[in-house]
């Protein structure tokens, strides 16, 4: 154990603002902003959820989603349908544009993470991808979603 304290949070923040930063750049290439990205990002994994259910995955009051999911319908990213279990609730699904998205978006992330991680050899990498998922699993988050 070193004598100096860690640069583990300082090093990881420093990373993270880089790489929001830049996730945020291609998310308005692709046409949204990064809280829309994310609202596609949860409708794709759970195709049917509701509002309701898709903000609480995203840690956001259902007040704060209904402009997110008003504005992907309105550019027909996002559509609304009746649930066939409630009538008073609408399931999310992405419309073909959406998923077209939702695609640019993963080829954003594919891209940032080969830019963060050239200087790094492939066993490097391998071990620091373990090492962080170690990290968000111990503090109980989820490795798909950001908060």
């Amino acid at each position: 154990m070193t004598d100096h304290p860690s640069r583990v949070p300082f090093l990881l923040s420093q990373l993270g603002s880089v790489a929001a930063d830049r996730f945020a750049a291609g998310a308005r290439d692709a046409g949204v902003s990064p809280s829309e990205a994310g609202v596609l990002r949860l409708v794709g994994r759970q195709p049917g959820s509701s509002q309701r259910e898709v903000a609480r995955s995203a840690g956001v009051v259902p007040s704060r989603m209904v402009p997110l999911v008003d504005g992907l319908e309105d550019r027909g990213l996002l559509a609304r349908e009746r649930s066939a279990t409630d009538r008073r609730t609408y399931a999310l699904r992405l419309t073909p544009a959406g998923s077209a998205v939702l695609a640019a978006l993963g080829g954003v992330a594919r891209g940032l993470d080969d830019e963060l991680t050239a200087a790094l050899s492939s066993d490097d990498r391998d071990l620091l991808t373990g090492l962080l998922s170690r990290m968000v699993d111990g503090l109980g988050l989820d490795r798909d979603l950001h908060r």
